[in-house]
């Protein structure tokens, strides 16, 4: 009953200015991050193109929005649902603190979902016929599904420590590989191979987010990977994550995947690695102050993936 009172509440009592709103349903809407679902659908874009000598743009624009309709609802719906069960107030630093301030309010999210949600399944309904795509059907009901679920009860899977695998997924096999397919009609072993790295990646912002907050989500019965780790383990996954990357997409240079810019991402991200590793070794405990530290991380994302697109789109 507490939650469902939440759920239908106005926002507080106090009259907000337009502007204060208007700021914080930006800040709900997370524009930096929005990058994560570009890169893998422009990867996909990209490798479609190579594949078929055709660029089709009017398909393509119809995956971008359909891809970021689905971000927005999975961002609105962590804050929703984590307000709702008391994990975001105003002693942590996840969410975006519309909820929490009483400037956005649960029914007015809730309705901004609905339509997200709304428009989704039009847009899918519009392209399977168009393209006689009966999967597309799948991969939205799955996409649908992980944007809602992170947070939501009963499933909650991201309170589980089964973010990560789910950002993989998402945001990098099905984005690539969705992408290809829709704008091809077949799937590709080398769209497969291309997302593995992006998917990494992008479950490598998440799993660095989830560090600040080690201590704060234990707290509140959040199990994340970091914390089901523990601190000590945690931070030496984190050494190792790009490392990794790096080898994957050294690997798909080796195997001719992909040509040369992707080396060149490699040695730019080096330093930034580097850097971030030094700061989160010199927390020493203090998880709150790696908040500051996430734009390394988004930098590396964001140079690994220019990189990966233009190595494929040269090669």
């Amino acid at each position: 009953m507490r939650h469902t009172s939440k759920l239908f509440s106005r926002s507080s009592s106090r009259q907000w200015s337009c502007a204060e709103k208007a700021k914080a349903w930006w800040k709900a809407l997370r524009p930096p991050f929005y990058i994560a679902s570009l890169v893998p659908l422009l990867l996909g874009y990209a490798l479609a193109g190579k594949d078929t000598g055709q660029w089709n743009n009017f398909i393509f624009s119809g995956v971008l929005l359909v891809s970021f309709a689905l971000h927005l609802a999975a961002n609105l719906a962590n804050d929703l649902f984590d307000y709702l069960q008391g994990t975001d107030n105003t002693d942590t630093i996840g969410g975006s603190g519309g909820l929490v301030s009483g400037k956005i309010s649960p029914r007015e999210i809730t309705c901004v979902l609905i339509f997200l949600y709304l428009l989704v399944f039009v847009l899918t309904w519009v392209g399977s016929r168009l393209t006689g795509l009966g999967l597309l059907w799948l991969i939205t009901l799955f996409a649908v599904f992980s944007s809602l679920f992170y947070v939501a009860p009963p499933i909650r899977y991201g309170y589980r420590a089964l973010g990560e695998l789910f950002v993989f997924l998402n945001m990098g096999v099905i984005m690539v590989e969705g992408s290809y397919y829709c704008l091809t009609g077949s799937f590709s072993s080398r769209a497969l191979a291309l997302s593995l790295p992006v998917g990494f990646m992008v479950a490598g912002i998440l799993y660095f987010q989830s560090l600040p907050e080690i201590e704060t989500d234990q707290a509140m019965g959040k199990h994340t990977l970091a914390g089901v780790l523990g601190p000590v383990r945690a931070v030496f996954l984190f050494t190792l994550w790009w490392p990794v990357i790096w080898l994957l997409l050294f690997t798909l240079w080796l195997t001719g995947a992909c040509s040369w810019p992707v080396l060149a991402a490699i040695a730019l991200c080096l330093p930034l690695h580097w850097r971030v590793c030094t700061l989160v070794h010199k927390a020493s405990g203090d998880w709150l102050t790696l908040d500051a530290y996430g734009k390394f991380v988004r930098m590396m994302y964001l140079a690994c993936g220019i990189g990966l697109i233009w190595a494929v789109a040269v090669s």
